[in-house]
C-alpha cells in the first residue's frame, strides 16, 4: 500500500538512498561514486536536515522510494547553505584523492554550489528537487508528490517555483511539462523551468 506524508527525521537514509540511485539522471548512480552519500549532500539530505517541513515522502510495503524536497525562498536557503550545511562538508573532502571522477565533481559542486539565475530566483523564489524509484514510476506518484508540495507553497503565499533538470533526463524533462512547468532556459546540462503559483 502506497502512503504520501510528510518527512520524518528517520527518512534521512532514504533521501540519501534515492538521490544516489536516481542521480545519473534518474538511473542508479551507484557505480559511479566510491562515496553514496555525496550526491544526498547536495540534492534531498540539507532539505530533510534545514527545512524538513518541506519534504514529502512516498512510501510503499518496502519502504520509503520516492520524495520531493525544496524551500519557499531559495536565497534565503542559500544563504544557511552556506553558514550551516556546506562548511563542514567541505573539511570533510578537503581531499579528493583516490575518489571517482563523479565524486571529484560533486565535491566541487560542495565547494562552489551551482548558482540559479538570478532573474528566474526573482521570478520563482521557490525550488524543488524530485525523484523516484522506478518502483513508483508511472503510478502518478511524482505528480501527487508535487500537488501536495505545490499546495503547501500556495498556502504560504510562495508566487512560483523552479527546478533544474538535467538535458539528458527525457523523462524528468518530460514529466515537468506536463506538470505545467515552463522551460525558461537550456544551459550546458540543465534546462531551467518555472512554474507560476
Amino acid at each position: 500500500m502506497l502512503n504520501l506524508r510528510p518527512y520524518r527525521p528517520d527518512d534521512l537514509d532514504a533521501l540519501y538512498a534515492i538521490c544516489l540511485q536516481t542521480g545519473d539522471a534518474s538511473k542508479d548512480a551507484t557505480a559511479l561514486h566510491s562515496d553514496p552519500q555525496l550526491v544526498g549532500h547536495i540534492y534531498s539530505a540539507p532539505y530533510g536536515i534545514l527545512e524538513p517541513d518541506k519534504v514529502f515522502v512516498a512510501e510503499d510495503d518496502d519502504g520509503v522510494a520516492g520524495y520531493v524536497v525544496g524551500t519557499h525562498d531559495s536565497i534565503r536557503f542559500a544563504e544557511r547553505l552556506e553558514q550551516d550545511w556546506w562548511p563542514d562538508l567541505r573539511a570533510r573532502y578537503a581531499d579528493a584523492s583516490g575518489m571517482t571522477e563523479a565524486d571529484r565533481d560533486r565535491i566541487a559542486a560542495i565547494k562552489r554550489p551551482e548558482q540559479t539565475p538570478d532573474d528566474i530566483v526573482a521570478a520563482y523564489p521557490a525550488h524543488i528537487h524530485m525523484n523516484l524509484l522506478s518502483r513508483l514510476r508511472g503510478q502518478r506518484v511524482g505528480t501527487r508528490l508535487l500537488e501536495m508540495w505545490v499546495a503547501q507553497a500556495k498556502a504560504a503565499g510562495v508566487t512560483g517555483i523552479h527546478l533544474g533538470a538535467s538535458a539528458s533526463n527525457s523523462g524528468g524533462i518530460a514529466f515537468w511539462t506536463r506538470s505545467g512547468f515552463e522551460p525558461l532556459r537550456e544551459e550546458p546540462g540543465v534546462i531551467w523551468f518555472g512554474m507560476t503559483l
